[in-house]
């Protein structure tokens, strides 16, 4: 029906209803909801059969607007379009099923689609939707635009069994993409329109082609209505299931990633290292970049290759690092990246000589900080096409070279003796809507994304989140991994904010990989670990749209999330602090104290620091709900009955199942947060010890354990915080220790950190370390590191196990302030933070002999070689800021 008015309609609709109220209530609920504005998207299209919107109270009609041209707008207090169609709509209730999978709508007002008008609900969802309400005098009272995931999800179920992206068969191309809203699409192959046909049980858009397709640049052609810009859009765009590129990301490329000429030699029979239970895995978080852009015997300096320049310093360190228990690298994001320029001709440096100014002043933040948008740096956190390798790591970024120089990374980490763990950000995209780095809003419009009650796209992640809770999103995610895991031989995968994934998402990751098989794909899914970043924030938090990948609920999954409760009481505070020098276990809070008066008194400082000892023992026990033990108060306690901030600091219900760590690439490094909470005259070799003594409490931990790359070098980012576009100069890592371990390059950025400046400029002009430090360290925590992989009382499977071979002997109400004494199995650890020696008697052990463990005794550290016992009273001496290790 053209040019029809909503007067008229509403007079049709009227004469098809029965007897409805009379009364106009021109009145507005709790959520705001009324009110002519289609440009929101405030009514959700759950099923075939059922929306929910709270409209008004009082109307006579309730119905879905739609036109295949876009052209119902707002004029005069009514609703005009030339195109205009609608779907009666009559007032229902949610049923129990429809409230568990829409649990954000439970208490929404319900509106069943009329039965003789279901045939044409595949038409309307192809154009724009309103939904409306009219009196019955046909006044409109409320209009808003539709939300549409939970229909298409309804609709076209099959889609998810489809194969998308680039399939070869018998050397032939057949290209799929899920476009069911579209009204047309077309490839766009080198510059030339193909027709491509849709599947209308499924959505699905594909086009077979001949074997020369193969290697040519390609785009699809969406003709579709784009809410966020309330008009029909013909966007030409790349294949969200992307294998391979041109540089920046232009087109996409009809590749094969079987393709014998794409595997590196050797590729077909790679060995890899033994594989590790994930509830032992030693890992090394590592950006490609920081790890050899300034390291100058590296032959490829910034890309995947460099990890095939075997005689570098930072290859050298890493296998040092295996030989010592490492057993993964954690790549940072190596994905398809949206802000890098990806030739190396497009690529800002800075413009003046970083070099050359104090190591205090705000010169080298403010010129790093003039080129970040278009210098080759970033964290990588901004997903453009999430399974193609970033081009700016490859020596060429147009074609297949990423994808033959990511494998060759791979292949030379695992000969090296590491396993190789992604970072995978399926959790939001760079942009949405009609952004030019947006892809997948561009082709299903309002799908991917997830929306929030108004229709606006929720950014609670930091950019535009998507929804892996709807099924082709979620399907995204499982074959992304897959398809990493198997062409690319990845040993695991870190998933970034996992809380904002459905925790049947990160199940439905898991099943696939387990399906896996050396056989059938050339890799053992099973073998592959999983772990992720559990927090519990944003309009997903407790579970409000779905059951999370949270702390709490992925206990028992094989699936470890970071556990940040030993994090922080190790280092003291929390990492957004007003004041960085609040104090931990590892940095003087007590026993050390600094001048900040944001630790308290020394009472207050005293029972925060025996609470931080407690949380520390939950963290060293795997973090485990069900562990017991007596707390410092005396009381016998559960790791689920101590508190955290609020909440229970055990969660888990085995090892492994929480992931320890005291650094990561955000937030501090360790060195700059010892460096701001330890008092400011600490010696350097104090400073080293207290890194080992960190660094140690997740090394010796029950379950896996994380460590920043180059934290065992002190590794510094001269005090930045958030260094995700703070460039090479703060972030890269500096091997040799005559290059310094990265203090003292300028104050930190200002966008991040100015409101720290004060506190860090006296630190950065004044703080040292150097060679012994550095070397020392990293000697101390490979010395740990061996004994953490080679005794297996670390590597206990069930809490049951825990529970009885790990105690703690001494605590109680009398325990030491500073130090915590661990027994397990026949070691004893003792983990002195006071910068006193310490003496740990424990009667029970009188008379039984216990030696400093081999590895310490004949290692790198000449401190700890001076700890003792003394069999005849049970007593355990240990240095000052020392770690010691005894064994039976």
């Amino acid at each position: 029906m053209a040019a029809v008015t909503s007067a008229l309609l509403a007079a049709v609709l009227l004469q098809s209803l029965a007897a409805l109220p009379q009364a106009v209530a021109y009145t507005t609920d709790a959520t705001g909801t009324t009110g002519l504005d289609p440009t929101t998207s405030k009514a959700v299209w759950i099923d075939r059969d059922t929306v929910a919107w709270n409209g008004v109270d009082g109307a006579a009609s309730t119905q879905l607007l739609y036109s295949r041209d876009g052209s119902i707008t707002v004029k005069d207090g009514t609703l005009t379009s030339d195109d205009e169609r609608w779907l009666r709509l009559g007032k229902t209730t949610l049923t129990e099923a429809q409230k568990a999978r829409f649990p954000h709508l439970r208490d929404y007002t319900a509106w069943s689609v009329d039965p003789r008008d279901r045939d044409r609900v595949r038409e309307a969802l192809q154009g724009q939707l309103v939904a409306s309400q009219r009196a019955a005098n046909g006044a409109v009272l409320a209009a808003t635009g539709v939300q549409t995931a939970g229909v298409l999800d309804d609709l076209y179920p099959g889609a998810t069994k489809a194969q998308l992206g680039p399939v070869f068969h018998d050397g032939r191309p057949t290209l799929s993409v899920w476009a069911p809203t579209a009204q047309s699409v077309s490839l766009d192959l080198d510059g030339r329109s193909v027709r491509m046909h849709r599947d209308a049980g499924t959505g699905v858009w594909s086009v077979t082609g001949p074997a020369s397709w193969k290697g040519k640049p390609y785009r699809y052609v969406v003709r579709v209505w784009a809410p966020s810009v309330r008009k029909l859009v013909t966007n030409k765009v790349t294949d969200p299931y992307s294998v391979a590129l041109t540089a920046d990301s232009g087109r996409s490329l009809v590749v094969d990633l079987e393709d014998r000429s794409l595997a590196p030699a050797g590729w077909s029979v790679l060995r890899k290292p033994k594989a590790v239970a994930l509830r032992d895995a030693q890992i090394q978080e590592l950006h490609i970049r920081d790890f050899s852009v300034e390291d100058r015997t590296a032959r490829h300096p910034g890309t995947y290759l460099a990890f095939t320049d075997k005689d570098s310093d930072g290859s050298r360190h890493l296998r040092a690092l295996a030989r010592s228990g490492t057993s993964y690298v954690h790549l940072l994001p190596a994905f398809d990246i949206a802000t890098i320029p990806e030739k190396k001709a497009d690529q800002a440096g800075p413009d003046c000589d970083l070099a050359s100014y104090p190591a205090d002043s705000d010169k080298q933040q403010e010129c790093v900080a003039r080129i970040a948008a278009r210098d080759a740096y970033n964290w990588g956190y901004d997903p453009y096409h999430y399974t193609v390798p970033e081009g700016s790591y490859a020596t060429d970024p147009d074609g297949t070279a990423r994808t033959v120089q990511f494998r060759k990374m791979v292949q030379a980490l695992n000969e090296d003796g590491l396993r190789v763990v992604m970072d995978v950000v399926y959790n939001h995209t760079a942009a949405s809507g009609q952004a030019d780095t947006s892809v997948l809003d561009r082709i299903v419009p309002g799908y991917y994304q997830r929306l929030l009650a108004d229709g606006s796209v929720a950014n609670s992640t930091c950019c535009a989140n998507t929804a892996p809770e709807n099924a082709m999103m979620g399907k995204l995610v499982v074959d992304s991994i897959v398809t990493w895991a198997r062409e690319y031989k990845v040993d695991g995968f870190r998933f970034d904010l996992m809380g904002h994934h459905p925790k049947a998402n990160i199940l439905a990751v898991r099943r696939a990989l387990d399906a896996l098989t050396p056989e059938k794909d050339g890799v053992d899914g099973k073998k592959i670990i999983l772990y992720g970043e559990g927090w519990n924030f944003g309009e997903v938090a407790d579970d409000a749209r779905f059951v999370q990948a949270t702390q709490k609920n992925m206990a028992g999954t094989r699936i470890a999330t970071f556990s940040d409760r030993a994090r922080d009481a190790v280092r003291g505070g929390g990492p957004f602090d007003e004041d960085p020098g609040v104090q931990g276990f590892a940095s003087g809070l007590y026993t050390d104290p600094n001048s900040s008066t944001a630790n308290g008194t020394k009472e207050e400082q005293k029972a925060r620091l025996l609470h931080y000892q407690d949380l520390v023992k939950v963290g060293l026990s795997g973090n485990l709900a069900g562990y017991r033990f007596t707390d410092t108060g005396g009381k016998e306690v559960t790791g689920a009955q101590v508190d955290y901030n609020g909440a229970p600091a055990g969660y888990a219900a085995a090892p492994g199942d929480a992931l320890a760590y005291v650094d990561a690439h955000d937030n501090e490094s360790l060195f700059d947060a010892l460096t701001y909470k330890l008092p400011k005259d600490t010696a350097a070799s104090d400073r080293a010890r207290m890194q080992v003594l960190a660094m140690a409490t997740a090394a010796l931990s029950q379950g896996p354990a994380l460590s920043q790359a180059g934290t065992d070098l002190l590794r510094s980012k001269s005090l930045d915080r958030n260094s995700f576009d703070s460039g090479d100069w703060f972030n890269a890592i500096h091997w040799n220790c005559a290059d310094g371990n990265g203090f003292g390059r300028g104050l930190p950025p200002a966008a991040d950190n100015a409101s720290k400046w004060d506190y860090a400029k006296p630190l950065l002009s004044t703080v040292k370390v150097g060679c012994p430090q550095i070397t020392g360290t990293s000697a101390a925590y490979q010395d740990l590191l061996k004994i953490r992989t080679t005794e297996k009382a670390f590597s206990l499977a069930t809490t049951g196990q825990v529970q009885e071979q790990l105690s703690f002997p001494l605590s109680g109400k009398d325990e030491t302030p500073g130090v915590i004494t661990m027994r397990l199995g026949d070691l004893v650890v003792v983990f002195n933070a006071t910068p006193q020696q310490q003496e740990q008697k424990i009667p029970a052990l009188a008379g039984e002999h216990y030696r400093l463990h081999p590895v310490q005794a004949a290692g790198a550290d000449e401190t700890v070689k001076t700890s003792a016992y003394t069999a005849g009273t049970g007593t355990f001496t240990v240095p000052a800021r020392t770690v010691a290790v005894f064994t039976a």
